[in-house]
């Protein structure tokens, strides 16, 4: 069966794909039947982002090609411009943004009554402050044995 997928290509952290027309058995990276374009998620404003052949796409289709998922994705943003491509993307983000704020909001009205009820019984933990130099004087002769033992040594 011919699948329309696409290959990675470009080094370490800057990927690059080319939409190809392959055999599904084969390689994600491997041996394919045509190049039909290109993908460039890192390009700049000056560089074309998607370059499909949509002759030769349809043609594969026409054929019995089945497209993958992100390449259905990649179809449907050609249609729209680079400025509504990255409008779109945008206003993606602002949302998950604005999403992640009210995230916090509630954790941050979640920790405030936490914060009250350990603010109550702060004034219990005072009478074993008051235990606590006891306790230290009682340790201190100890240090001191060890001392003596150290200088009779």
């Amino acid at each position: 069966m011919v699948k329309i997928r696409l290959s990675r290509g470009g080094s370490k952290k800057r990927p690059f794909y080319h939409v190809v027309a392959t055999n599904s058995k084969s390689a994600r990276d491997g041996k394919y039947i045509e190049r039909l374009g290109y993908y460039n998620p890192g390009a700049t404003d000056k560089e074309e982002d998607i370059n499909i052949n949509q002759e030769r796409l349809a043609y594969w289709e026409s054929v019995g090609a089945q497209l993958s998922d992100r390449v259905k994705n990649l179809v449907k943003l050609l249609s729209l411009s680079r400025e509504e491509r990255d409008a779109q993307r945008q206003n993606k983000l602002d949302k998950k943004q604005v999403k992640r704020q009210e995230l916090k909001a509630q954790e941050a009205k979640k920790a405030e009554p936490e914060a009250a009820e350990e603010e109550a019984p702060a004034e219990e933990p005072e009478a074993e402050t008051e235990a606590e130099p006891e306790a230290a004087e009682e340790e201190a002769p100890a240090e001191s044995t060890k001392k003596d033992k150290d200088d009779s040594a």
